[in-house]
């Protein structure tokens, strides 16, 4: 069967059998929401805690195509960024009822979005080293729709730290602050990471001149790089 494109999420999730706040029933919604509610997150996610749909969908319409966007980046796939899509907002709706939002909800999001996309990752390879595993492999090349932005492209061989940061940074439009909460590093360390990233494809002949110009790659814009671990 083939999957949709756009999943709406499960809302009527129950929780697990042990101690632990009750799962949230939502209402059925009055209307839809707006992809351009102007609602702050913080109370959206005020509002869905008591149950409130519409806001639960606003959040969701305004944070999928983050979570899809890092969901594919880890998992290089299509279809497994949707489940990813599906689970991190499942993992939401548990947390709903004791969240206290005091940032982006990006940012509460990225490292549960890592996180599942990781494990779903590690389950396939384990599948795919299993010997009495058959099935050819999920093909590599993605479309033109689906595959990495240029900017994912260029930054490909930077070590990993380095690139997450980047990315973070230049693609999700992260701040310094909230990059250092989801990765739980000194903001240090995110300055001095950032910092390498550009020098290293500034000094690249093959990238240099896609920064000529940009002032989003300037050192401004990394912040002054210190001797914080790597």
């Amino acid at each position: 069967m083939e999957r949709p494109s756009d999943p709406q999420p499960h809302l009527h999730i129950s929780g697990a059998a042990d101690s632990g706040p009750a799962p949230i029933r939502f209402p059925a919604p009055v209307s839809t929401p707006r992809d351009d509610d102007p609602r702050a997150d913080a109370l959206l996610v005020g509002l869905a805690s008591r149950g409130d749909e519409e806001a639960f969908l606003a959040l969701y319409k305004r944070h999928r195509s983050f979570v899809i966007s890092v969901a594919r980046r880890y998992t290089r796939d299509e279809s497994e960024a949707l489940d990813v899509l599906q689970d991190t907002f499942a993992y939401l709706v548990k947390k709903l009822p004791s969240l206290r939002l005091t940032s982006k909800l990006s940012t509460f999001l990225y490292p549960a979005v890592r996180n599942i996309a990781l494990t779903i990752r590690r389950k396939d390879r384990m599948v795919a080293l299993s010997p009495t595993h058959d099935a050819p492999g999920r093909p590599a090349p993605a479309s033109p729709e689906t595959g990495p932005r240029p900017i994912e492209k260029v930054v490909a061989d930077l070590p990993e730290g380095q690139r997450e940061v980047l990315i973070l940074r230049f693609v999700n439009d992260l701040s310094l602050r909230e990059i250092a909460a989801v990765l739980s590093i000194p903001i240090g360390t995110v300055k001095s990471r950032l910092h390498q990233a550009i020098a290293t494809l500034r000094q690249d002949p093959k990238t240099s001149q896609l920064f000529d110009g940009d002032p989003s790659f300037s050192p401004d814009a990394a912040g002054s790089p210190d001797h914080a671990s790597q």
